[in-house]
């Protein structure tokens, strides 16, 4: 989504590109498919929002064994925001299709990168299938594990070790629609429900290493058996993809720039999706750099860290919520109280979804009422 998008925006001010995309589409990854409110937002100010589809979602509500709480995203400017749930597959084709069309945009499908160009400490092209080619600025947005990363000494260790599984399932017909994403909390993982187009069901879970005790399709159905609301919404229901996973969650960079090269998306760092902001992040991230990159080639380098430090901004307090959610997600007795605390001060809570949603600043005023 970084990378496909940020060809669109360049290629739209003139700047020519050339993206090297290993994989072929259509093509299914695992992955949240809830498309945060600021992600909407890109999305519409590329005018792909309506080619993108998706179901609207008012916000998150969160489920814990004796109550559930909800917390919807703010308005902003005196509108209503929404989020959207949109399958990964559809939102990733989009996005390849329009760079391919967009005039000074050339595409290149399955075809391998094998690593950078570096000449005199500074990154000046990549090598593609064997043959270097050079250009003003190499983007990497190849994905939480970056091969480019690694290869230019800029990944950083991780701390966190779990994993994410999803499957989607059709509902059986008559099946009423829920515009929430709901989280399941348990102890040792939690669960995830996205609601999706064609009356289908995103349900998937990040999970504790240690906590699959057999094999991970039985444990997953165990799980969501165990939840009878969501049991009750699961009845009838046709499981239409396979239980897919990945991890790591997380990726470290020691840095997000470095002379010649941006590191995009889940390849510049990326943290746990308990929060569910990454590809609203990934969308966010290419539309910043693609106001740099309008007025900053012809300077050279002397913009990338300007652009590291806005990133960063725009990205801090999206960051310490995940950290302390995913603190909390380790105490599950204190993630109750605390989430009992928040029930009663609903505009407390409303804003810091909004925070997880891109719409709201951390320290900003709470949401009116």
């Amino acid at each position: 989504m970084a990378g496909a998008s940020l060809a669109i925006q360049l290629g739209r001010r003139g700047i020519e590109v050339e993206l090297f995309e290993r994989a072929l589409f259509p093509r299914e990854k695992p992955c949240g498919e809830g498309l945060m409110p600021a992600g909407v937002a890109v999305l519409e100010r590329m005018g792909l929002d309506a080619a993108a589809g998706g179901v609207p979602f008012h916000g998150v509500r969160y489920n814990f064994s004796r109550f559930q709480v909800e917390g919807r995203f703010p308005s902003q400017d005196g509108n209503k925001v929404v989020g959207r749930g949109q399958r990964r597959v559809v939102l990733d084709e989009l996005l390849f299709k329009a760079a391919a069309a967009t005039p000074g945009v050339r595409m290149h499908e399955g075809i391998s990168v094998d690593g950078p160009v570096v000449e005199n400490g500074r990154v000046t092209g990549l090598i593609v299938e064997g043959t270097a080619r050079r250009a003003d600025l190499v983007v990497a947005a190849d994905g939480i594990q970056s091969p480019i990363r690694k290869a230019l000494g800029l990944d950083k260790a991780i701390r966190q070790r779990r994993f994410g599984v999803r499957t989607h399932f059709r509902l059986a017909r008559g099946a009423k629609h829920i515009p929430w994403i709901d989280v399941f909390v348990r102890r040792g993982y939690e669960l995830y429900v996205t609601p999706l187009p064609g009356n289908e069901l995103l349900v998937g879970a990040l999970v504790e290493r240690e906590t699959f005790e057999g094999a991970a399709e039985s444990e997953f159905a165990r799980w969501w058996k165990a939840e009878p609301e969501l049991a009750a919404r699961l009845e009838g229901a046709e499981q239409i993809s396979p239980l897919m996973g990945r991890s790591p969650l997380e990726a470290r960079a020691r840095c997000g720039v470095a002379p010649g090269i941006v590191l995009l998306g889940d390849a510049g760092g990326s943290v746990d999706p308990i929060t569910g902001g990454g590809m609203a992040q990934a969308l966010g991230s290419a539309e910043l750099l693609t106001r740099y990159v309008a007025r900053g080639l012809a300077n050279s380098d002397a913009w990338l860290m300007e652009f590291e430090r806005e990133r960063n901004k725009m990205l801090r307090d999206y960051r310490m919520l995940t950290g302390a959610l995913l603190w909390l997600a380790g105490h599950p007795r204190l993630a109750s109280g605390t989430m009992r605390t928040l029930r009663t001060t609903p505009r407390l809570f409303n804003h810091l979804v909004g925070v997880s949603g891109g719409v709201r600043r951390l320290w900003s005023a709470l949401p009116a009422a």
